[in-house]
């Protein structure tokens, strides 16, 4: 009864410590109300403040004062990849996407060209940093036997590598853009 009773004291505690992790982000003070057509923006010379205070807590790893283009902003990787990967796969649905850990699952996929073929893709971002080696693709390929149901199917041996270079690519355009705003 009494080892209950201690276990719950500390899933309770651990809870409470991933809560108030999760409130770090959140503004001391609400923000006014915005008016039509204005975006919400937040100046980036000016850390927002949290309840941990101007820095948040570290607890989770480095502080907000780091450079958001560079260490990936409010996401666990590299924001550029990130939105590179989104941008490339646009076309195919969903079916999971973790800004966090940094891995995009799609659906099947069937090209109107090819109805009796379809494609699956996962994706892992590495790291926080804009590198070549920082994004891994796979991909699935299946078609249809005889009796229409869906198989294995193999795909080029390059295919993940093109995948990877197109993210790259992107993500470079995006970076060349931000900087060219700045």
């Amino acid at each position: 009864m009494k080892k209950s009773r201690t276990f719950k004291f500390c899933l309770v505690a651990i809870l409470g410590v991933f809560t108030l992790a999760a409130c770090e982000r959140q503004a001391l003070n609400l923000p006014r109300k915005r008016r039509a057509g204005e975006v919400g923006r937040q100046s980036r010379d000016k850390p927002s403040a949290t309840i941990f205070g101007e820095t948040g807590s570290g607890l989770f790893g480095g502080s907000k004062s780091q450079n958001s283009a560079t260490s990936g902003g409010g996401l666990g990787v590299n924001s550029y990849l990130w939105r590179a990967t989104l941008d490339t796969i646009a076309f195919m649905p969903l079916s999971s996407a973790d800004p966090f850990g940094g891995v995009i699952i799609t659906e099947w996929y069937s090209p109107p060209e090819t109805p009796n073929e379809r494609f699956k893709m996962n994706i892992l971002i590495k790291d926080k940093s804009l590198r070549a080696d920082g994004v891994r693709a796979s991909l699935f390929r299946q078609v249809k036997d005889a009796t229409g149901g869906w198989v294995d199917a193999a795909i080029q041996k390059d295919a993940g590598t093109k995948m990877e270079d197109a993210i790259l690519t992107r993500a470079r355009q995006l970076r060349n853009e931000t900087r060219n705003l700045k």
